[in-house]
């Protein structure tokens, strides 16, 4: 028997194509993971053995987190695109993303795409305030790219704790070298446009704006791993289908008990209410709000807060009735 180990990179009609120290498999699974309600996807860690000469998936290893749509397992980082301008930037749409990636463990960063179109950096002042790393480009002008570049292959780290602070210092991981990322956003945002810029081989398929329908075409049609190979070790990278407002959610779900958990800049401030159990919405008392009124904590992360938390509230009273 001739075990391999690989990682899946697509997967296309019931076929799974699998890097492998030998060379890429086009391989097939066997039925018993359909009995156990697993489907393999791309970013799986598997085992391939050579079954009557064909090679077949037989393992799959235990993942470290996974996300639903689009199917993709094993995430280090979540590059969260968003257009400046076209369309226009919603900001509850990417906190309820971050939070949502927070909760598995997967290190958010906002890139902020067509600000060659936009003057304003408030945005991004207010996501480097909170802890995040941030990124700003213009796919046209090719300003950020190289940063962005240099950044995604390890050859250099594009920022250091030391530069924030010293309460959000803790919160930065490494650089994605050696890692997985996955480029996610609305549809039109420039998702496939900034990984051409950054990598021209993968010549990606791009749409252009609809400006009658006002949100972009689909072209991304499937999730697909790209290897990167840096001066290190591989890193690989996934463009996704663009989504609607409204489909955000299916990335995943809170609880609104884990919701300021989600909120890294809130969480120096959690356990220091006046009465415990807070809901960190309103209470006489909370540590968060008085962080807020100082400034430690922008308004409009503050906000987004209180909605993702009332909605997740809403969700589990409606749950409970049904």
């Amino acid at each position: 028997m001739n075990n391999k180990t690989g990682k899946i990179l697509k997967s296309v009609g019931g076929f799974f194509h699998v890097e492998t120290l030998d060379g890429m498999l086009l391989c097939t699974a066997r039925g018993v993971f359909r009995l156990k309600g697993i489907t393999p996807v791309a970013g799986d860690d598997v085992i391939v053995e050579i079954i009557d000469n064909s090679p077949v998936i037989t393992d799959v290893s235990e993942r470290k987190n996974y996300i639903v749509r689009p199917p993709l397992a094993n995430i280090d980082a979540a590059i969260i695109v968003i257009s400046t301008v076209e369309p226009a930037p919603n900001r509850l749409i990417l906190d309820k993303l971050i939070a949502i990636f927070e909760s598995k463990g997967i290190e958010p960063i906002p890139l902020f795409t067509k600000i060659d179109k936009k003057e304003d950096d408030e945005l991004y002042r207010i996501y480097e305030k909170s802890g995040f790393k941030v990124f700003s480009i213009s796919n046209e002008s090719g300003e950020g790219v190289d940063k962005l570049h240099k950044f995604l292959l390890g050859t250099q780290d594009a920022f250091s704790a030391d530069s924030l602070p010293d309460r959000l210092s803790d919160t930065v991981c490494d650089s994605p070298r050696k890692k997985t990322c996955v480029l996610v956003g609305n549809t039109g945002v420039g998702k496939s446009s900034t990984l051409n810029s950054l990598f021209p081989e993968l010549t990606l398929e791009t749409a252009e704006i609809s400006k009658k329908l006002g949100r972009g075409k689909h072209t991304t049609r499937q999730v697909e791993l790209y290897r990167l190979d840096s001066m290190s070790s591989p890193v690989y990278i996934a463009d996704t289908p663009g989504f609607s407002t409204v489909e955000a959610a299916k990335y995943g779900k809170l609880a609104s008990s884990d919701v300021g958990m989600c909120f890294r800049e809130f969480i120096p401030f959690l356990d220091k209410c006046r009465f415990s159990g807070c809901r960190h919405t309103k209470e006489d008392g909370c540590a968060v709000i008085m962080a807020k009124e100082r400034g430690d904590i922008t308004e409009s992360r503050f906000e987004s807060y209180v909605r993702i938390y009332e909605e997740a509230r809403t969700e589990e009273k409606n749950y409970k009735k049904r």
